[in-house]
């Protein structure tokens, strides 16, 4: 799918971004171009993947149109990834949130739109479903962008993919916990009845290029993913860390912040499928050619909604899903 193709990856200096690379890297692209505004990233990115010619860093913001239509220049695929994603930082300047994530989508759709780009893959989240805060607010509309720009007749195809948390990425729980727990012995957590769904960044990224193969444009598919109660997260990882007497406090529920996450909310139910094992598909409620044919005779959703606090994972599979992502 990928051989020989020319791909831009948006914020691609971050853990999604590096492990999209790596990759990607074993189809032979013939260049993948990061593009990110941060130099000290990519100068460590760049030793990192030193031996592959075919790698490109590009500096900009993906605010500047100008920058981000220049860096689509001959590209086949575009994934999306730039984007303000701390919730406290999105609620106290939602402004800076509006100008990333949404003005910032729609200069990337109009830039491959412009260099008749074959794919933009938009990488969502769990909090645009029914959003609580406005980092989930912001992702939501750039799902909607996105999902639009399927009806503009360019030829380029627009999906949405929407996960949850992936384990080990920058800011992840899991390194908060584990420096807690090694620098002033507790743990904060803000309820201990909060839950969330994880998945590693390595099943994440398989599963991104599933669905950029299988789409048609303009579907939102939703990862199926584990949960677990963060309480039980935090209690296997202080058992593994062998440090004696951690507490843990409870620091209350942050502006914004959810107990229970939703990958699909009631009202996206009722027009969802079960695509197969892994995935949902969000249809469009909008009209875009070729939708219906492709779903025609897959099966509705039967969840009132579908969100962190079912199918609860044990302490033993927590335990086995950190082991696997090399994490304990």
């Amino acid at each position: 799918m990928f051989n020989n193709q020319t791909i831009l990856v948006t914020g691609g200096t971050g853990s999604w971004g590096h492990e999209l690379v790596r990759q990607l890297l074993e189809f032979s692209p013939k260049e993948i171009r990061i593009f990110s505004r941060n130099e000290s990233s990519q100068f460590t990115m760049g030793q990192e993947f030193k031996g592959h010619s075919n790698i490109s860093f590009v500096i900009g913001d993906i605010r500047d149109k100008e920058a981000i239509a220049e860096a689509a220049k001959n590209t086949d695929y575009i994934f999306h990834l730039a984007a303000l994603k701390h919730v406290p930082i999105c609620e106290a300047q939602p402004l800076e949130s509006l100008k990333t994530n949404v003005h910032g989508t729609q200069n990337v759709i109009e830039a491959a739109i412009a260099n008749k780009v074959r794919s933009v893959v938009y990488i969502s989240t769990d909090k645009a479903s029914d959003p609580s805060n406005f980092y989930g607010f912001s992702k939501a509309m750039g799902e909607r962008l996105i999902i639009n720009a399927n009806t503009l007749n360019s030829g380029t195809k627009f999906v949405c993919i929407r996960g949850g948390n992936v384990l080990g990425t920058n800011g992840s729980v899991i390194h908060v916990f584990k420096k807690q727990i090694a620098e002033s012995k507790k743990v904060g957590i803000t309820d201990l009845k909060m839950t969330r769904f994880f998945l590693t960044l390595q099943d994440a990224i398989a599963l991104v290029f599933k669905a950029v193969k299988d789409s048609v444009g303009g579907e939102i598919f939703v990862m199926k993913m584990p949960t677990c109660r963060i309480l039980d997260l935090a209690e296997v990882l202080i058992e593994d860390s062998g440090v004696k007497n951690v507490r843990i406090e409870t620091t209350g529920v942050r502006p914004g912040e959810k107990i229970h996450e939703l990958l699909l909310s009631n009202y996206e139910c009722s027009y969802s499928i079960v695509y197969d094992d892994e995935y949902y598909v969000i249809l469009p409620s909008i009209h875009i050619n070729g939708m219906k044919e492709r779903y025609e005779g897959f099966e509705p959703v039967k969840l009132e909604n579908y969100d962190s606090s079912d199918g609860l994972m044990t302490k033993k599979e927590i335990r086995a899903m950190l082991q696997r992502g090399g994490f304990l």
